[in-house]
């Protein structure tokens, strides 16, 4: 039977509504389309005792398949001249636990960034904050090893504190290092243990500066990268110096007015080097972690490569967004409404995530920082 040809009215209301659509479907999502129930009990207070024998769900987007395995499993979905993005910064122990002059009240210091190094300046968060003024000095360690003296109480961060220390710039250094703790989220609800100097850092680690740990590098073992250098799979590495905005809450419902915090990014001519090669050569790229994939979409050529960065990024990446470097990613199973679920919605797909997240919760998969794995091809 012939078709009977549509009208010019026709064509324009099939028109107007497949554009609608279109648009509907590109359209920013909410903040409150992110929130699932996860009962506490599945948020990791430890890490696996072997970092490699995490559990690990693997998500197949093009044939919307869910596999539950071992991280060390991973072997099975590489091959010679693929590529794993890494993130090679260092957490340094960011948390010090002080008093306030005077009242002698007890008060946390997250250092955030530091801002001079010669003046010894840090944006840092205190805790409480309400009682804490201009002028206020705080003291830290047995003996006040180390004072700070409050000079500007109204930035977007917090507070920024002066160190008070004659000593050379080394000497200062190593006085944080000896009272600083390991910063680790407050969803992990426990206190610091002396384990966590190790766990809550990847064996990559060499350039400190971050406040929070690119986790989904924390499932590598020294074997484990072993066995895939033997494979023949290339290891390219970037800095980026995690910042506490991962772990802000956003407080927008419209995600595009959503600001993050700026953090610090470093792509060398070495791993441009390695990644665009693995392009070239129509290899996998998979970014280890929301940090590698945030620093190769911060640092894009037009021809889809990607090129040395020095400098600061804030990318904020939520659905829709069109990836164009990486063919698999590495991440962990994150927390509600946080920036990092939002990142792996965007790569998965939002309604798939939501399916797997809803199985993790089944299947009692561990989530957050400490938990395990999922490996999105």
């Amino acid at each position: 039977m012939l078709l009977k040809p549509l009208t010019l009215k026709e064509q324009s209301i099939t028109f107007a509504v497949f554009f609608q659509n279109k648009i509907r479907r590109k359209q920013p999502m909410k903040l409150s389309q992110f929130r699932y129930q996860l009962p506490p009990e599945l948020i990791a207070t430890h890490p696996s005792e072997n970092r490699d024998e995490c559990r690990m769900m693997v998500l197949n987007r093009k044939e919307q398949k869910i596999e539950h395995k071992m991280f060390v499993d991973v072997l099975d979905y590489f091959t010679e001249g693929d590529v794993f993005v890494i993130n090679n910064t260092k957490v340094f122990p960011a948390k010090l636990f002080g008093t306030k002059e005077k009242t002698g009240a007890k008060i946390e210091v997250f250092l955030l960034r530091e801002l001079n190094q010669e003046s010894r300046l840090w944006d840092v968060l205190v805790d409480p904050a309400r009682k804490i003024r201009i002028g206020n000095k705080l003291y830290f360690g047995d003996d006040d090893a180390l004072v700070a003296e409050v000079i500007d109480n109204t930035t977007s961060r917090g507070r920024t504190l002066r160190f008070l220390f004659d000593g050379p710039y080394s000497e200062f250094k190593k006085t944080l290092q000896s009272l600083g703790k390991t910063p680790l989220p407050k969803s992990i609800l426990r206190e610091t243990e002396p384990g966590d100097k190790e766990w809550y850092q990847t064996i990559f680690a060499k350039h400190e500066g971050a406040v929070a740990a690119p986790t989904a590098g924390l499932h590598f073992s020294r074997e484990l990268i072993k066995r895939l250098e033997l494979a023949g799979v290339n290891f390219a590495e970037i800095t980026l110096h995690a910042g506490l905005g991962n772990f802000r809450q956003i407080e927008v419902e419209d995600l595009s007015k959503h600001k993050m915090d700026s953090e610090e990014l470093l792509i060398d001519q070495t791993c441009v080097d390695i990644v665009n090669r693995s392009i070239d050569n129509k290899r996998q790229v998979c970014a280890v972690g929301t940090t590698s994939m945030k620093a190769i979409e911060s640092s894009l050529t037009i021809s889809g490569r990607v090129k040395p960065f020095e400098g600061w990024t804030n990318k904020f990446i939520f659905p829709p967004y069109e990836f164009t470097l990486a063919d698999s990613m590495i991440t962990n199973f994150h927390l509600p409404i946080s920036s990092m679920m939002m990142m792996g919605a965007a790569f998965a797909g939002f309604d798939f995530l939501m399916k797997a997240y809803r199985e993790a919760i089944k299947e009692k998969y561990k989530f957050f920082s400490y938990g395990d794995a999922m490996l999105i091809l």
